[in-house]
């Protein structure tokens, strides 16, 4: 019997973090399975529903969509969503969804609201905890994006681990743009090395070791460029000390990133808790090395194609990233073994896997049934 799902496109109001691309990739997944009349799908139909504020941002999404009114933001999802759902099965994606929905199944990317409380508003950690509570013993299942996350949810109490099913994300996204050279030329970096990472004062990212690691002498030809809208001024106002060779690029394109992670001697990611963790595998699929703190997923999902340093010593991440200034043969080989891992994470796998949780669907769960935990 053919199945209607809904997908949760609270999301498309949003501007694009990695959690939101999550749930951008596997939509236009499953529509690439239904115009090819994917025999995995066996019959069911997958279809967008958002707000109005959605609007715009539902013409990048290549599955049928539908706008559902009244009402924005957190009262759309927590009212009118569950109210117009009727039987259909729904699908949240980016970590929460309506509580009043039973017949649904939620993604939570990771347990950081938990591990790292100290990177979020207590508002914020207060609603994630509320929602996440009444939705892991409401919903059919949980997905997450890694086996790490997986049973960092399940020790928080949140779901036992028969009860999270684990889909990694795709990371083939990279590849769809064209690289946009010309922002090497605005921020000048031409002939220049740099190393790339994100722009984010967020604790668990743990930013302030590459400033501390480019603010030492041998990295004092190589340039930091962090990415993002997180300003200098936001890390000065945080008692961070930055380097004259750091350059913030401000938010760019999908073919700017791709130009700066292609000619970036590595990605720097010292994460010291990541549910996935997408840039470092979209910088391995370009050919460039990824140098990781050995923590969260990052392990489990880059393995042993990516550098590893210790999150709390700077001059360990001052060494390594000079070695790859120095030594471009050594990037180059380092970043083709990078490339063959992470050619072995694409979208329509995610989607697929999406399908076989589906097929598993347990009954409806009462509100507030108490789970057992593994």
């Amino acid at each position: 019997m053919a199945q209607d799902i809904i997908i949760n496109g609270k999301f498309l109001r949003a501007p694009m973090t990695g959690v939101h691309r999550v749930a951008f990739e596997i939509c236009n997944a499953l529509a690439d399975m239904q115009e090819q009349d994917d025999p995995h799908l066996q019959g069911r139909r997958f279809e967008v529903w958002h707000s109005r504020d959605g609007r715009e941002a539902a013409q990048d999404i290549r599955l049928p969509v539908r706008e559902i009114g009244p009402l924005d933001s957190i009262a759309w999802e927590q009212l009118v969503l569950p109210a117009r759902q009727g039987g259909k099965v729904l699908l949240n994606l980016c970590n929460i969804g309506p509580m009043a929905s039973a017949n649904a199944i939620t993604m939570i990317h990771d347990a950081q609201v938990i591990l790292s409380p100290q990177s979020y508003s207590l508002a914020f950690r207060l609603w994630y905890r509320l929602v996440q509570g009444v939705l892991t013993r409401r919903n059919h299942t949980l997905l997450t994006v890694s086996d790490f996350s997986r049973e960092q949810i399940a020790k928080a109490g949140l779901a036992p681990l028969t009860r999270i099913h684990t889909i990694h994300n795709g990371v083939d996204h990279v590849l769809r743009d064209a690289a946009d050279p010309a922002i090497l030329s605005r921020l000048g970096l031409l002939g220049a090395p740099f190393a790339l990472a994100l722009s984010t004062t967020q604790e668990h990212k743990n930013i302030g070791v590459l400033l501390k690691a480019f603010a030492r002498e041998e990295l004092a030809n190589m340039k930091l460029v962090l990415f993002g809208s997180t300003t200098k001024e936001a890390f000065l106002a945080q008692g961070h000390r930055v380097p004259d060779n750091v350059v913030f690029s401000a938010r760019v394109s999908d073919g700017e990133l791709r130009a700066l992670m292609e000619a970036a001697r590595a990605l720097a990611f010292p994460s010291t808790t990541e549910g996935f963790g997408l840039p470092p595998l979209e910088a391995m699929l370009l050919g460039t090395p990824a140098v990781c703190a050995p923590c969260g997923a990052l392990p489990e999902v880059c393995g042993d194609a990516a550098l590893y340093a210790d999150p709390d010593d700077p001059g360990e991440w001052a060494r390594i990233l000079a070695g790859l200034a120095a030594d471009p043969a050594k990037g180059m080989a380092l970043g083709s073994v990078g490339k063959a891992r992470a050619q072995g994470f694409t979208w329509r796998e995610a989607a697929r896997q999406v399908i076989d949780v589906l097929d598993k669907l347990e009954p409806v769960r009462p509100l507030f049934q108490r789970a057992e935990y593994a």
